[in-house]
């Protein structure tokens, strides 16, 4: 007996670069397709910023989403290829991650909030160094960070941001999430700290009418924040398919090794 499809009914989105338009043309030629938002699975064409906007387009609906790379490092693509398209998608494996909810409030007492799938990070708006002050499920860690910012990444996450300001890759399945301090100046030692995903972390502005600073969520920024909290939001699931060969455990695991 054949066993039943997973997925009947696929959808193509595509990044506006013309290598991606011109791919989703090819395969809305040869694959049936529905709108994306009537799709069991969407197959997003680009590199990682498009994936990054695909799995926040579809958060809410917990929309599969299979990428293939038409982008530049594509760290979250598969290989573009146009045959056996229905054989890749029913042969894919499942990567299901959690993003991080971030609730900021600004000078003004201004509530904002936001989703990111990699990080959650603050950054110092003018010249001056930003000062901070970090607590960890109500205790205070670090009652003063002297720095460019600070930022708080998922294990997925990892290798991005955090991986470029010298944070530590955390396999995908690591309960834990990397708080990494960004250019810090005092303590200037301090190189950040690996806390379990149940963490709830807040940070403080010291200051901060006068050394203003930004909370950025993944693309979503505001500006001039007091106050930032995030956690890991363990209720909203994004699912990634990948190629057996090129599962996001074993690219993660590969970064480790250069």
């Amino acid at each position: 007996m054949l066993n039943p499809r997973r997925f009947h009914r696929l959808a193509f989105i595509a990044s506006p670069t013309p290598d991606a338009r011109q791919a989703a043309a090819t395969l809305m030629r040869r694959y049936d397709h529905v709108a994306p938002e009537e799709a069991d699975v969407v197959v997003a064409l680009g590199g990682d910023g498009l994936m990054l906007q695909a799995l926040h387009r579809f958060m809410a609906a917990g929309t599969p989403i299979y990428g293939m790379n038409r982008g530049t490092v594509g760290f979250l693509m598969n290989e573009f290829r146009e045959d056996g398209l229905i054989e890749r998608l029913e042969a894919a494996q499942v990567s299901i991650i959690h993003p991080l909810l971030m609730e900021a409030v600004d000078t003004e007492g201004r509530s904002h909030r936001a989703r990111a799938l990699n990080e959650v990070y603050m950054l110092r708006q003018t010249h001056q160094t930003a000062k901070l002050t970090i607590a960890v499920d109500g205790h205070v860690r670090l009652p003063e960070l002297i720095a460019d910012g600070v930022l708080v990444a998922t294990p997925a996450g990892s290798t991005a941001y955090n991986l470029s300001v010298g944070g530590p890759i955390l396999p995908l399945n690591a309960q834990l999430l990397a708080l990494t301090p960004i250019s810090a100046f005092r303590p200037r030692r301090w190189r950040g700290a690996l806390l379990p995903d149940y963490a709830r972390i807040r940070i403080e502005v010291i200051d901060a009418e006068h050394r203003p600073v930004s909370a950025v969520a993944d693309h979503t920024e505001f500006r001039r924040v007091a106050t930032v909290e995030t956690w890991l939001d363990q209720e909203t699931d994004l699912v990634l398919l990948h190629d057996p060969d090129h599962s996001l455990d074993e690219r993660i695991l590969r970064e480790q090794f250069g």
